[in-house]
C-alpha cells in the first residue's frame, strides 16, 4: 500500500540561539520591533514537510509517495531520496526558481522563529492526483495554497481517504475554505496551537471537528497527543526523550507514524501512540531526517 504525501520538499537552514527570544523581545516595544540574534551553531539540512514526512514514513517499512516539486537546485535532494528508496515519480523539477528555503532558529527553550521561501512550492499544483490500485492513502501536509486545495478535491474525487495536516499553511486560509477542507479529508492532525486557530476560524470545537471525520488528532509535544472521535477526547501518554536536541521535523515525524498506523489499519490512538515514540526519538537527532528507528518496536 502507497500513501501519496503532498507538500513541501525544502533545504533547512537550522540556527541555534543560545539565549531565550523571551527575553530579548520586549513586548511593549513591539510596534517598533529591530533585534538581533547571534547563532554560533548553522547547518544546512534536507527538510520540507513532505521530505520529512516521507522519510518517517520509509524508516518504519512504508511505501511514501512524496508528491511535491523541487527547483533548478533540488537534484541533490531527488537523488538522496533515490538512495533511501523512495519513489521520485511524482517529484516534478522546475529550472526557473529554487527550491523552497526555511530558515529555522531556535533558542535554549526550543521556541522556533521560521522564515520561508516557497520557491518551486508554488508550483506544486501542477502535478495531479489520479485513482490508481496502489494508492490507498495520502496527506495534505503544508503547500502551496492552490496545490494545498486542488490536491484535497482530487483526493477526494479519487476516493482516496487523506490527512488534513495544515500545519503552517494553516494562515493562509478562511474559516470556509478549512471548514470544507475538513469535510473533504478522513482525518485531521494539528498540534495545540493549530488546534486553537482552526477552531477561531472554523468556529468549530476539537469536539466538532472529530464529528466531521474519522477521527482528530492533536499533538501537545512533551505531554503527548490526544485523540478526538465522535467528540470524545482520548489522551495519549507522552514518551519521555533521551536527550532534547532539535525540535526540528518532530511533527512531521509523528505524521509519518501517523500514516504507517493508518496503513496497517490500526486505531487512531494506536497510530498516536507510535507517532509519540517517534517523536520522541526524533527529537534526540539534529535536523528532520537523521534519526533512525532500528531500535523502535514498532508492533508493541
Amino acid at each position: 500500500m502507497s500513501a501519496v504525501i503532498c507538500g513541501s520538499l525544502a533545504f533547512d537552514t537550522i540556527m541555534t540561539f543560545e539565549g531565550r527570544f523571551s527575553e530579548q523581545i520586549l513586548p511593549d516595544q513591539l510596534h517598533i520591533l529591530n533585534v538581533s540574534f547571534l547563532v554560533p551553531a548553522l547547518r544546512r539540512e534536507f527538510g520540507g514537510c513532505a521530505g520529512n514526512i516521507a522519510y518517517g514514513l520509509r524508516q518504519l517499512g512504508g511505501t511514501p509517495l512524496p508528491m511535491a516539486t523541487v527547483g533548478s537546485d533540488g537534484a541533490d535532494y531527488v537523488a538522496r531520496m533515490k538512495t533511501q528508496g523512495i519513489s521520485t515519480e511524482f517529484v516534478r523539477q522546475v529550472g526557473d526558481t529554487y527550491t523552497a528555503q526555511a530558515m529555522i532558529m531556535t533558542d535554549r527553550d526550543n521556541n522556533q522563529i521560521t522564515a520561508f521561501h516557497p520557491g518551486a512550492m508554488m508550483q506544486a499544483h501542477s502535478t495531479r492526483i489520479e485513482a490508481r490500485s496502489d494508492i490507498k492513502l495520502g496527506i495534505i501536509s503544508p503547500d502551496g495554497r492552490d496545490a494545498m486545495l486542488q490536491h484535497a478535491e482530487q483526493f477526494k474525487a479519487a476516493g482516496i481517504p487523506f490527512v488534513f495536516d495544515p500545519g503552517q499553511g494553516l494562515p493562509m486560509f478562511d474559516g470556509k475554505e478549512l471548514a470544507h477542507f475538513v469535510d473533504l479529508a478522513t482525518w485531521v492532525t494539528v498540534n495545540d496551537y493549530e488546534a486553537r486557530m482552526l477552531s477561531d476560524r472554523t468556529a468549530l470545537s476539537c469536539a466538532d471537528i472529530s464529528r466531521r471525520v474519522q477521527g482528530l488528532v492533536v499533538t501537545l509535544g512533551d505531554q503527548g497527543s490526544e485523540v478526538w472521535i465522535d467528540g470524545e477526547k482520548t489522551v495519549i501518554a507522552p514518551v519521555k526523550a533521551e536527550a532534547v536536541v532539535d525540535p526540528t521535523g518532530c511533527g512531521d515525524a509523528f505524521r509519518g507514524a501517523l500514516l504507517y498506523g493508518l496503513e496497517q489499519g490500526w486505531s487512531l490512538a494506536r497510530c498516536a501512540a507510535l507517532g509519540n515514540r517517534v517523536g520522541a526519538l526524533k527529537i534526540a537527532s539534529r535536523g528532520g531526517q537523521n534519526y533512525t528507528l532500528d531500535a523502535i518496536e514498532i508492533e508493541s
